[in-house]
This record gives C-alpha cells, sequence and structure tokens, in this order.
C-alpha cells in the first residue's frame, strides 16, 4: 500500500499507543482532530484530510465513541522506524 510520510507519521505514533481525539459538529461531521502520542505530546503533523485518508483506507478504527486508533492492517503497513529514547 502507498502512504505518504505523512501518513507514515502518524501511523507509527498510533502503532506505538498513541490516539486521535476527535470532536464533532452539530451535525454529526468530525470538525477537528488532534493526535496525542503516548506521552501526551501532540503531534501537529496530524491533520483533517491525512486523518481522513486513513480512516477511508481503513487503518485507524473508533469504536464506541472513543478516540481512533490504529487496526491491525494499520499497524502491518506502517514501515518500521527506530525510536528517539
Amino acid at each position: 500500500m502507498n502512504i505518504s510520510k505523512h501518513e507514515q507519521r502518524v501511523l507509527h505514533v498510533l502503532a506505538q499507543g498513541g490516539a486521535i481525539h476527535h470532536e464533532r459538529g452539530e451535525n454529526g461531521k468530525i470538525l477537528t482532530v488532534t493526535c496525542y502520542t503516548r506521552d501526551g505530546h501532540v503531534l501537529a503533523d496530524c491533520t483533517l484530510g491525512i486523518f481522513n485518508r486513513l480512516r477511508k483506507r481503513r487503518l485507524i478504527k473508533s469504536s464506541n465513541g472513543k478516540p481512533y486508533r490504529a487496526t491491525r492492517l494499520g499497524i502491518k503497513s506502517v514501515r518500521a522506524q527506530l525510536d528517539n529514547r
């Protein structure tokens, strides 16, 4: 699967335990998204466009109104990267 650099970065954060929190408008559509790392930092690369592409490809998923997390397909399709710890 062909995934852009920004999508890879977001998926990598989600695969390590991060989450995407979203806010819905009155009509039920998602208006804003914020990607948090497992340490609680905000990832600036996660925009609404990248979020929609990841969700459309079923690489991320939310259940019961909880934050979006990486699916098995999303974890499988992310390239391995070194941790900066």
